[in-house]
C-alpha cells in the first residue's frame, strides 16, 4: 500500500511537477483522490466534461478514439503519465476515451485544484502547452503516415 510520502515521490518523478517543492507536492497528493480501475474499466469517455486529470501511479491505460461506432487505440499510458489535463486546461470535452489495460492505480486531481496549481506555478502552464504541442505533432505525423499507407 502506498503512503502519502510514496505518492509525493511519484509526483516528483513526473516532469510536469518536478520543480514544485516537496511541501506543495504533499498538499497536491493529499488533495488528490487515489482511485483504482480494473482491466477494461473506463477512467473517462470521449465527449465527457473535463472535471479532473489523472496521474497514473501504476499500470497501463489505453487512449481510445471512438469514431463512427468503432474504436481505435491511439496510444498507451504507463506509470507517471498525466492524462485528462487537456480538457481541464482548455475547458473542452474529452477528446478520447481512456480505459485501464489491466489493473490501474491513479491519482485523480479535480479541475479546480488543477487550475489553482497552474495559477500558483505558471511554469506548469508552459510545460503543459509544450506537452500538448508534442502530442499534436505526433498525432499529425501518425495520421499522415496512415494516410500514405492507405493510399499506397
Amino acid at each position: 500500500m502506498r503512503t502519502l510520502s510514496d505518492e509525493v515521490e511519484v509526483l516528483r518523478k513526473i516532469p510536469l511537477f518536478a520543480s514544485i517543492e516537496p511541501a506543495k507536492l504533499k498538499l497536491l497528493a493529499y488533495a488528490c483522490d487515489k482511485v483504482e480501475f480494473a482491466d477494461g474499466q473506463v477512467l473517462f469517455r470521449q465527449g465527457d466534461e473535463g472535471d479532473s486529470a489523472f496521474i497514473v501511479l501504476s499500470g497501463t491505460a489505453d487512449i481510445v478514439s471512438e469514431t463512427g461506432g468503432s474504436e481505435v487505440v491511439v496510444a498507451q499510458l504507463k506509470d507517471h503519465a498525466l492524462v485528462g489535463e487537456m480538457s481541464v486546461f482548455c475547458d473542452a470535452p474529452r477528446s478520447a476515451t481512456v480505459r485501464a489495460n489491466g489493473k490501474l492505480i491513479a491519482l485523480k486531481i479535480g479541475k479546480g485544484y488543477f487550475l489553482e496549481l497552474i495559477k500558483e506555478f505558471p511554469e506548469l502552464a508552459g510545460r503543459i502547452i509544450r506537452e500538448l504541442a508534442f502530442r499534436l505533432a505526433k498525432t499529425t505525423a501518425d495520421l499522415a503516415a496512415s494516410e500514405r499507407a492507405a493510399n499506397s
